[in-house]
């Protein structure tokens, strides 16, 4: 009898206290771990780690296609040295295996080693690597963090909240029964959201857009990657602080860098974080293809 998913959740940095390090996504992981199947037990067995020293492989995403591992949530949070050539093609071997991922970054060039990334690579766009192919899209939008360029998206507040829309006919990580819609309607805001696209090449679209709070430019948030015989599921998502404890909740606080003022409509919109329960369990369940719905605890 098959075990439970297992799911690894990793960053692409060292543990270091003022970073972020996977100690700052534990809202997610403690949801994960809390999930249950149709039976009341633990839908996912989820790991939880930070990278080894930056600059030569780490010995568990090296060697990942060899893991048991179903799914790799990477939360590719380095300035661009956070993987190494080995790391990345392991990486893409387990997709090719089947396996499911969540990849994301932020703005700029934060995260950008994970353009050697297999496919899920291509959908992410930075300052210096693998550029927006929409000319228009390469200029600032968050006008107030000025040591940050393009992209950088601004969605709003650290610890609000923004409306989605879905793109086409309505995904199954954005499906939510109990809303008026049928769909998601809001993630996290976060000031200076990062870019990701629908590579032609690939069997991936576009599922969910919103909208800049300055120009009112609309931008991708979530590329969908279908299994095919290029690998097993993905998702390429706009901005790590979509599953930040901060941006979930902004009292488990944030590193010394953040210099932009919190907001407060996490707090005081349930719906919301709600919303965003909804959505890290339909991820999860859609990379494994779990048959059985997870229940929101």
């Amino acid at each position: 009898m098959r075990s439970r998913p297992r799911i690894l959740v990793q960053t692409t940095i060292p543990t270091a206290d003022d970073d972020w390090s996977v100690t700052r996504f534990s809202l997610l992981v403690n949801l994960l771990r809390s999930a249950t199947d149709a039976d009341g037990g633990p839908a996912y067995e989820v790991v939880a780690r930070d990278r080894e020293p930056l600059g030569k492989p780490d010995s568990v995403l090296s060697t990942l296609d060899e893991s048991d591992f179903d799914a790799l949530w990477l939360f590719a949070v380095d300035v661009g040295n956070g993987l190494v050539a080995a790391d990345c093609e392991a990486i893409s071997r387990f997709r090719r295996k089947g396996r499911g991922l969540m990849v994301t970054r932020d703005h700029m060039d934060l995260g950008s080693s994970l353009c050697l990334l297999a496919g899920v690579g291509k959908a992410h766009h930075f300052h210096t690597r693998n550029l927006d192919p929409d000319v228009r899209r390469r200029v600032i939008d968050d006008p107030y963090t000025t040591d940050i360029s393009w992209p950088n998206f601004h969605s709003g507040s650290n610890g609000d909240f923004q409306k989605i829309e879905p793109i086409g006919p309505v995904h199954p990580v954005l499906e939510d029964r109990e809303s008026p819609t049928g769909a998601i309607r809001f993630l996290p805001s976060h000031p200076h959201e990062g870019a990701v696209s629908a590579p032609s090449d690939e069997p991936a679209r576009v599922i969910a857009t919103g909208r800049s709070k300055i120009s009112g430019a609309p931008f991708n948030l979530v590329v969908a990657f279908e299994a095919s015989e290029g690998g097993g599921r993905a998702i390429a998502q706009s901005t790590f602080h979509h599953f930040a404890d901060y941006n979930w909740d902004p009292a488990y606080g944030c590193p010394s860098f953040v210099s932009e003022p919190a907001g407060t409509g996490m707090a005081s919109e349930p719906g919301a974080l709600k919303d965003v329960h909804r959505y890290a369990l339909n991820v999860a369940r859609w990379l494994v293809a779990d048959p059985s719905p997870a229940s929101q605890p």
